[in-house]
């Protein structure tokens, strides 16, 4: 990649799981009240047809990884366990009594956290009373983060029994420096143990999340990571780039210092030879920082041009509608979305007295849609269009002309009411997707929101 193209589009920007992105909720014209509206509205259309997706944050972590940006408790007390899980139940009983019929699941994904922090007996308690009052779609999907270091065999074999097939571990990076850096330090063999474990049990998709961009992160290091997955094969992978927001994660991201992160153009090489080498052994790029083999359903999805992307990251199916339960978790009706408080506290005071326990959202409005789509077309096919009336929007000649200058540098290609991603841009989706973020532009962030784009 061109140091001169790195040196223009390395920019801070968001990752685009969700558009609106979270800065730029309309929070003063948010209500709880609108919220179940926009569920309501959004459940009525698709139950039926395609089911709902539900998250499950599982917080509790039994030490602190630096690297990490999601919400988390960190205690080696685990009486913790249950009160939460009565609280996450409590929430979807909440939800369901504002459904008007029984919910239909086609996706579950338990997040954290550290969802294998909690023992088998309470996932299967979690799970067992969460299907109580729902029903299964048919071609439902159960999935859930494990940590090579705490799961065992009966986590993996008595979620198994529950209907879950795919798993993924996160791995980051083998070398030893650059576990000490971000407290993480697990050995190859456990994650060679979970997941040999892991299909031997039957689980039919395994996943490892590895990153690039860490402290004291070399190009040999990714090798060699990439060379250690080779030996295993995961039938996924996600190969993230390392979001170090410090003012957002507070003294979380520590450990090291900026100096100790490798530059943008060593970031970016680390990247460039990393899908190299993952394309060299059989594994296809989908959308950003995701990768497959070729009988995994997320490139099948690819294929079929049914990606999908939320707060998830790439999906292989899509509901119109999904509950985020648990402390900090996001829900997307589509027409609004909905964050939960993040004090397990403030949770258990909310759920306890009947409140679903959101603190902040966005109703999209009629633009927020359209652009929505572009967005997401993007980010799954690296294509758009306005063809159609319904995809029109009053400001696109000033996104054409924003866009001008991608084309000059050969990474989109224009044909006929239709913008395509080229090869060559599909490194800076992220800064294509800005010249459509219409809240983007009109409110230029005085302070630092997002990761830089490479």
């Amino acid at each position: 990649m061109s140091q001169v193209l790195i040196n223009k589009y390395n920019v801070a920007g968001p990752r685009y799981t969700s558009y609106p992105t979270v800065p730029y909720w309309d929070l003063n014209s948010f209500s709880l009240k609108q919220w179940k509206l926009s569920l309501k509205q959004s459940f009525k259309e698709s139950n039926a047809s395609e089911g709902i997706s539900l998250y499950i944050h599982l917080p509790f972590c039994e030490s602190l990884c630096t690297f990490c940006g999601c919400h988390k408790r960190i205690t080696k007390q685990h009486s913790v366990e249950s009160p939460y899980i009565n609280a996450v139940l409590k929430e979807w009983n909440l939800y369901c009594n504002e459904l008007t019929e029984k919910p239909k699941i086609k996706e579950l994904h338990l997040g954290g956290g550290t969802p294998t922090f909690f023992s088998p007996e309470h996932l299967k308690f979690l799970i067992t009373e969460l299907l109580r009052v729902a029903e299964l779609a048919e071609d439902y999907e159960f999935s859930f983060e494990g940590h090579p270091n705490n799961t065992t065999k009966a986590h993996l074999q008595t979620l198994f029994n529950l209907g879950f097939r795919r798993v993924s571990f996160g791995v980051q990076d083998y070398n030893l420096k650059v576990q000490k850096a971000i407290h993480r330090i697990q050995p190859f063999e456990n994650v060679k143990n979970v997941t040999e474990l892991a299909r031997e049990i039957g689980y039919t998709s395994v996943g490892h999340d590895i990153i690039f961009g860490l402290p004291f992160q070399t190009e040999l290091d990714v090798i060699e990571t990439i060379e250690k997955t080779k030996s295993l094969m995961p039938d996924r992978l996600a190969f993230y780039s390392y979001a170090h927001v410090p003012w957002i994660k507070g003294n979380g991201q520590r450990g090291f210092e900026n100096k100790d992160l490798p530059t943008a153009a060593e970031k970016r090489k680390q990247y460039e030879m990393g899908k190299q080498r993952l394309e060299n052994i059989g594994y296809k790029e989908i959308g950003m920082d995701h990768f497959a083999l070729q009988h995994d359903a997320l490139y099948k999805a690819m294929k079929q041009k049914s990606l999908h992307r939320n707060f998830m990251g790439y999906t292989a199916s899509k509901t119109q509608a999904m509950i985020g339960l648990g402390v900090s978790s996001i829900s997307d009706s589509w027409y609004g979305f909905s964050q939960n408080v993040k004090s397990i506290e403030e949770y258990y005071h909310l759920v306890n007295n009947d409140i679903i326990p959101v603190f902040k959202g966005h109703i999209l409005v009629p633009e927020d849609l359209i652009i929505r789509t572009h967005i997401l077309n993007l980010m799954c096919n690296f294509k758009t269009s306005w063809h159609q009336d319904k995809l029109m929007f009053k400001a696109l000649p000033d996104v054409l002309v924003k866009l001008k200058e991608f084309e000059n540098d050969e990474l989109i290609q224009f044909e006929d009411y239709q913008v395509t991603v080229t090869e060559k841009g599909k490194p800076f989706i992220r800064n294509i997707c800005m010249a459509f973020d219409l809240r983007l532009q009109r409110q230029k962030p005085e302070t630092a929101l997002f990761s830089m784009t490479i």
